[in-house]
């Protein structure tokens, strides 16, 4: 029973990181859409989302989900979405 207990956790976990890898793109992508068509930031703060949309995709690329959704995250709030 305790193997088949890990084994569960094993797979839910390793499931969970495949799915925060391909979410990356798609919250780049809706950064992307947001920064189009957001003109309520100035340009300082268009700079500081990009840098922080860049940051996020750099550690996509790099395998670092979990930090890439967070960068992302922050660029986001600073949009409104």
């Amino acid at each position: 029973m305790k193997l088949r207990t890990s084994l569960a956790v094993l797979l839910l976990s390793l499931s969970s990181g495949i799915a925060l890898a391909s979410s990356c793109p798609l919250e780049v992508k809706k950064i992307d859409e947001a920064m189009a068509t957001n003109t309520s930031l100035s340009a300082e703060q268009k700079a500081e989302v990009k840098k922080l949309r860049d940051e996020g995709e750099t550690l996509h690329k790099e395998g670092k989900h979990k930090e890439s959704m967070e960068t992302l995250g922050k660029a986001k709030k600073m949009l409104g979405i």
